[in-house]
C-alpha cells in the first residue's frame, strides 16, 4: 500500500521540488492538525524506535541523503513553507535519536547548523558537538 506513495516521495525529493504533502517525521507536540498529531512522534523513545524500524530507517536516510544531493537550492525553495521548517525540526529530532550524521550534515548544509530550538527544547537535551 506504501510502496507506491514512497516512491512519488523519492520522484518528488530527485527531481528538487516537493510537490504533494509527505512528511518528514516530528514531535506531535510541534503539529496542530489532528491528522499531522495523528502521525507525529510523541518524543525521543518513539523517534529513536522509528530510527530502528528496519523499513522506516532506511526509507528516512534515503529521503535526506535526497536532499542532500540537491546542491544548488536552500530547504525553503525544495520544500516551500512551512515544510521547510518542519525538515528541520524533523533532522533536529532524528540527529538526538541516532548516532547517523546524515542529520548533522543536512542542518549544517541547510540551516547553518542551526537546530529546531522548539524541538531540542521538547526532547530536553542537545546533541553531542
Amino acid at each position: 500500500m506504501w510502496a507506491p506513495v514512497y516512491e512519488q516521495v523519492l520522484e518528488e525529493l530527485g527531481s528538487t521540488r516537493k510537490r504533494s504533502q509527505f512528511v518528514f517525521p516530528q514531535l506531535k507536540a510541534l503539529r496542530r492538525s489532528a491528522t499531522a498529531k495523528f502521525y507525529g512522534l510523541d518524543g525521543l523513545a518513539k523517534a529513536q524506535a522509528y530510527w530502528a524500524h528496519p523499513v522506516l530507517r532506511p526509507r528516512l536516510k534515503e529521503c535526506v541523503l535526497l536532499v542532500l544531493d540537491v546542491k544548488s537550492k536552500t530547504a525553503h525553495e525544495i520544500f516551500g513553507s512551512p515544510d521547510d521548517l518542519k525538515f528541520r525540526s524533523c533532522l533536529s529530532l532524528f540527529e538526538l535519536a541516532s548516532t547517523d550524521a546524515c542529520f548533522a550534515d543536512a542542518l549544517d548544509r541547510f540551516y547553518d547548523g542551526q537546530r529546531d530550538e522548539l524541538t531540542v527544547a521538547l526532547v530536553g537535551e542537545r546533541p553531542n558537538q
